[in-house]
Order: structure tokens, then C-alpha cells, then sequence
């Protein structure tokens, strides 16, 4: 099996994408109480601050900083994804190697992350987590969609309620 190379870096800020295997369900939106309470879980007991993070059907974003002494977000996604799944029934149809391995079949087996470089990059990311829902075509206004950090930026003052229009306005604002 190969091995997957990962960046490593002590207090480092990353953006992720973490996805289920069946993009088409609904599975995160609809037990989005049970996501939740294994991330604040997760995250008491291997600490990282969240800068942002979206929910959305069948995939999240989020950004995360760790600890200054810190590299290791792998271990923080397994446990998330590991405490979900064992609360969640299996998937329908699982593949021979799923069953073996003891998984599933919820979760895409890995993630996607981006090292943020500056805070240009930071803010471009964070934009993107808070567009998602309009991309995917699940809102037309940003504040609509509950299950966003959008939510909190706006209660601190950091974006307008009315940031990023309608869905119309905002067409090609990320370049798709």
C-alpha cells in the first residue's frame, strides 16, 4: 500500500475538505447534532481551534489551527469520522475490502487539506467554506444555511448579514 505523504507543521493552519462516500446523501445535514457533538469531543480532547467550518449534505470544510507544538490533524479526523460512523448505521452496500477493514463505508477513506500560506490565503478559504452552500445550490442568500461558522462572523462583526448576495449576484465569485 502506498504511503500518503502529508505537510507536517507545528501550529499550522490548514484548510480540509472531508467527504462521504455517497455524495449524493443527506447523512451530515441530517445528523448534524451527532457531527457536531463527536467534533466538540474531538476537539476536547486533542485541541485545535476552528477558524471556520461548513456542513453541507455530504461533504464539510473547515480550517483549522493547531496547537503550537502540534502536527498531527490525521489522528484528529480519524477519531471524528471513527466516533460518527459507529453511531450511524453502515452504508447499503459495502465493498468486500470495507468489510474486512471494519469500515462503513461512510466516509471517503481520506481527506483533502491545504496548508494556509498568508492571511490572503486564510481569507480566500474562509470565503470559499462560506460560499459553499450557494455553489452547491442549497441556499440562494449565505445567512440561510444554518449549519455555517458564517453564523458566528457575523454575531462578531466580521461580515455583513447580506454578505455574498444572492446566489445571482454572486455568480463566478470563486472563478466556476
Amino acid at each position: 500500500m502506498s504511503q500518503y505523504r502529508r505537510v507536517k507543521i507545528k501550529g499550522g493552519t490548514f484548510f480540509f475538505t472531508v467527504a462521504l462516500m455517497d455524495r449524493s446523501s443527506n447523512l451530515l445535514v441530517r445528523e448534524v447534532d451527532l457531527l457536531r457533538s463527536v467534533y466538540a469531543t474531538t476537539q476536547k480532547n486533542h485541541p485545535f481551534t476552528t477558524i471556520a467550518i461548513c456542513i453541507l449534505p455530504d461533504h464539510l470544510h473547515a480550517i483549522w489551527t493547531l496547537p503550537d507544538s502540534d502536527t498531527d490533524y490525521s489522528t484528529r479526523w480519524s477519531v471524528i469520522k471513527n466516533a460518527f460512523s459507529r453511531r450511524v448505521p453502515a452504508a447499503p452496500s459495502r465493498s468486500t475490502s470495507k468489510i474486512a477493514k471494519r469500515e462503513k463505508g461512510i466516509w471517503q477513506r481520506r481527506f483533502w487539506e491545504h496548508t494556509i500560506r498568508d492571511d490572503e490565503d486564510l481569507i480566500r478559504h474562509i470565503d470559499y467554506i462560506h460560499y459553499n452552500p450557494a455553489k452547491h445550490g442549497l441556499v440562494s442568500r449565505i445567512c440561510d444555511w444554518p449549519h455555517s461558522s458564517f453564523h458566528r462572523f457575523v454575531e462578531r462583526g466580521e461580515l455583513p448579514r447580506d454578505w455574498g448576495g444572492d446566489i445571482c449576484d454572486a455568480a463566478g465569485m470563486f472563478g466556476e
